[in-house]
């Protein structure tokens, strides 16, 4: 039964978990109910290395289509701390520049890889000076920085999520919520993230799995606490963004892959789970 009151809320995804060609990713997102587009990479290329010739004219399609850009899911951050802090604000400003240029507000963005006998507290302070120096270019270029929970990041776990929203404190970096890489490290999402993060939590990305093996599966089949975060989310009054990034057929040199039939199976898993909720997406 449908609850008596509904929310709305604007369905995204991730293009390139669907195909190559945006234009493919776009036709499919749009048979699947979505008015927005996530995006990471288009023609095969990360969207902070598309030229300013293939940004026009991913602009121009989206345009054509009538499809509107969710994010610029960037690779930013998700890279060894060791590197300098230019190396990764050089790349968000290309990629602020792809969010003007395709009309995005939001980008996506992790915490900084370290090697495996690395203590994750000796590298606190090099995380903060660069996801600071990062925070600091969104508010000259305008735009908002979304921090991804992504395994083996510093930023993996809900401690260190908010250690990083609350030491850098700054109004262009809020968190994107993947209950699937929450799993993934051992996080009961709803009990152990959501009180946490939830007054930082700015953007959902739709993805869920198992605790047994760690194995990807659609919203509502995994131990993510999908609906109840929805239901939570729908009761805080949240409005924003849910995208889809299914990972459902493993993986390719971008991220994550799902195909066009496999992105309609978590579409229609996360529709069975809105819809119990009581929200639309839209």
């Amino acid at each position: 039964m449908v609850p008596a009151t509904q929310a709305f809320w604007a369905l995204s995804g991730f293009g390139d978990e669907i195909d190559d060609d945006p234009a493919v990713q776009i036709a499919v997102l749009q048979a699947l109910g979505a008015n927005h587009i996530e995006v990471r990479s288009a023609w095969g290329t990360n969207i902070v290395d598309l030229s300013d010739d293939q940004l026009a004219a991913l602009a121009k399609l989206l345009e054509e289509k009538g499809m509107q850009v969710s994010a610029i899911a960037s690779p930013i951050g998700k890279v060894d701390v060791s590197l300098p802090v230019e190396h990764e604000v050089d790349r968000l400003r290309r990629a602020a520049n792809a969010a003007k240029v395709l009309g995005a507000r939001y980008i996506r963005i992790f915490s900084f890889y370290y090697g495996e006998s690395v203590p994750v507290d000796s590298i606190r302070g090099a995380v903060m000076e660069r996801m600071g120096a990062l925070a600091a270019v969104a508010e000259e270029e305008g735009v908002v920085l979304l921090h991804e929970n992504e395994k083996d990041i510093f930023g993996d776990v809900p401690d260190r999520v908010l250690d990083i929203i609350e030491t850098v404190n700054s109004p262009a970096l809020k968190v994107a919520w993947d209950a699937a890489n929450f799993v993934q490290v051992g996080v009961k999402p709803f009990d152990e993230a959501y009180a946490k993060l939830r007054p930082h939590l700015e953007y959902l990305q739709v993805k869920d799995a198992l605790f047994s093996n760690g194995h990807v599966v659609p919203a509502g089949e995994g131990d993510g606490d999908v609906l109840r975060t929805v239901e939570a989310l729908k009761a805080d009054g949240f409005t924003g963004f849910a995208s889809l990034e299914p990972h459902l057929a493993g993986a390719h040199g971008l991220g994550g892959f799902s195909g066009p039939t496999a992105f309609g199976i978590a579409a229609r898993a996360f529709a069975k789970v809105t819809a119990e909720a009581g929200v639309k997406t839209v």
